[in-house]
């Protein structure tokens, strides 16, 4: 046998299967115990998590817990799906690196109950990437999340968690450090608000899970800390936001023919004589009608009437 005199031990001896090293350090769990804890995380969210949404927004949820999925933490985040807004947080004392992660569905109709309109008549939204103010909703329901587990798993130290900013998943890459390679589980939890049935999940190391004994707070209203208004935080969020605005002018009507034989030079009237009408939209949907007019060396537009509410323009320009 070959050996290696610096270390004393044979070069051909085959590395460790990582399944049994994992389980070896503290790694991979057995599923009885992995069914347990993620178990107990379901019961700390279905208790505590509506109270938490209710005593900042009025409203009502249900939430109950799905279910758990086991493998590598990159695989499991990877079958989260399309329709999902992430986030990677870290809470000290108790794991470096897991996954929070939302239905975008559950954000829009979050994002419209709190602009003024009824939970039970919006209807499932439509499965697209969220909006900047959306993903910034997402933040607020992420630090929720954070704080109903943060309050279960009672970390040394008090700590809050650190978030980083959610993404939708076209934009969530895989980490370049490897640390989604570890053992993991997805804790599964249904929430409905409304009419809308959606899915929040927590995509957990096994390591972490392992050594955490799930310890409901003796409180629920410690759990709301800041007391934050989130519907007056979005409102004015919404009214913050950058928009760009199109104006259109109705020109004089022509015959195809003479559209085809326009050239360089040509002028094209416009429609209105007199005063001439502008409309003003923004992401198609018309807001304003407008006079055209001109001040010094700049062209301008007058607002004359609203083509929408506030509450109108609002909710439009919020998705």
């Amino acid at each position: 046998m070959i050996m290696n005199n610096s270390l004393n031990t044979p070069m051909n001896v085959p590395p460790m299967d990582p399944g049994i090293l994992a389980r070896l350090t503290g790694g991979l769990g057995d599923r009885r115990t992995l069914e347990k804890i993620c178990a107990d995380f379901g019961q700390l969210y279905s208790e505590f998590l509506p109270d938490v949404i209710h005593s900042e927004t009025s409203l009502h949820t249900e939430v109950t817990y799905v279910g758990h999925e086991t493998g590598s933490l990159g695989e499991l985040t990877a079958d989260l799906g399309d329709n999902v807004v992430l986030a990677d947080a870290s809470l000290r004392n108790w794991s470096p690196h897991f996954v929070l992660s939302c239905d975008n569905g559950f954000i829009i109709t979050l994002m419209e109950s709190l602009l003024g309109g009824l939970p039970d008549t919006i209807e499932e939204p439509i499965q697209r990437p969220l909006s900047v103010i959306e993903l910034d909703l997402a933040s607020m329901v992420f630090d929720k999340l954070a704080s109903v587990l943060r309050s279960g798993v009672n970390a040394a130290g008090g700590f809050e968690a650190t978030i980083e900013p959610p993404r939708n998943a076209e934009d969530y890459g895989r980490p370049e450090d490897g640390r989604d390679d570890v053992y993991a589980a997805t804790i599964r939890m249904k929430i409905k608000l409304g009419t809308v049935e959606s899915e929040f999940m927590l995509v957990i190391p096994q390591k972490a899970l392992l050594k955490t004994k799930v310890t409901p707070p003796k409180s629920k209203n410690q759990l709301s800390r800041k007391g934050k208004e989130w519907s007056d935080q979005i409102a004015e969020q919404v009214r913050r936001s950058q928009v760009t605005l199109e104006a259109r002018i109705r020109l004089e009507q022509l015959t195809l023919g003479i559209v085809s034989r326009l050239a360089v030079g040509d002028v094209i009237p416009f429609r209105d004589k007199g005063d001439i009408m502008v409309d003003v939209s923004a992401n198609g949907k018309e807001m304003y009608r407008c006079e055209f007019g001109r001040a010094g060396e700049n062209y301008t537009v007058r607002v004359k009437d609203n083509v929408s509410s506030d509450d109108e323009i609002l909710k439009h320009l919020m998705g």
